[in-house]
């Protein structure tokens, strides 16, 4: 070193340790614990399949919500079924029953096909036959917004009879059971839309049919009572009167 000038030492070792514990500790290769290199290969996203395999299972939520709900529905029905029974019984002059229109009957027909073509499709379900059980979660779909529309059409048959709600307790009872059916209908097909677009695609994940298989089975229990409450109130309005 000549007199007047300061040459620096540099330890390059040491300045390669500062300059990777400023980068984060280090070169990362894509297999290793420190993840992708700067500047390298990004991971792709998950695939559908696995989206929905890593999706906390919720079947079990679903079972208890859905038994919950069907008894909110029960002792709703049973409430205004009960306060139907005691009118009926009581012989009030104002109780004037009327022959149901024939959209009523059409509404049973296209029910009761329902119930059967959902348990075709949750049985292809079960089975992994996915095509199947979506081409019949379609059709099942399909049948409960036909229903809707019988149900409407039967409500104008009423308005053009001049039969209304005031004045005659039977009218009032027939609007508010069937409307209060239809719209629990209505959530059941919504219900029916969100299985079928989660069964669009076919999958061969395991833990992901299994999955689908219980939702299936908890939209059923759902369906088929709302199908049974049909009955119930189509053979109450029908013939005890």
């Amino acid at each position: 070193m000549k007199l007047g000038t300061v040459e620096p030492v540099i330890d390059t070792e040491e300045l390669e340790l500062k300059l990777g514990r400023l980068s984060g500790g280090g070169s990362q290769t894509p297999g290793g614990p420190g993840g992708y290199r700067g500047g390298g290969d990004i991971p792709l996203p998950p695939r559908d399949d696995d989206a929905e395999h890593n999706e906390t299972d919720p079947s079990g939520r679903y079972r208890i919500l859905t038994w919950f709900l069907l008894l909110i529905v029960l002792m709703t029905f049973g409430g205004l079924i009960g306060a139907y029974v005691v009118i009926a019984t009581n012989n009030v002059a104002e109780w004037a029953p009327f022959t149901l229109p024939i959209q009523v009957w059409v509404s049973t027909v296209l029910i009761l096909a329902s119930s059967v073509t959902y348990y075709i499709a949750e049985r292809s379900i079960k089975v992994d036959q996915q095509a199947r059980g979506k081409q019949y979660l379609l059709v099942t779909t399909v049948l409960g917004g036909v229903f809707i529309a019988s149900q409407l059409l039967s409500w104008l048959e009423l308005s053009r009879r001049g039969l209304y709600m005031q004045g005659n307790p039977y009218v009032g009872f027939f609007y508010l059971l069937t409307a209060v059916h239809a719209v629990h209908v209505l959530g059941g097909i919504t219900a029916l839309s969100a299985i079928l677009l989660r069964s669009w695609y076919p999958t061969e994940n395991a833990d992901v049919k299994k999955r689908r298989v219980s939702l299936a089975q908890v939209v059923g229990w759902y369906w088929h009572f709302m199908g049974l409450l049909w009955i119930v109130l189509f053979v109450l309005l029908g013939f005890w009167k």
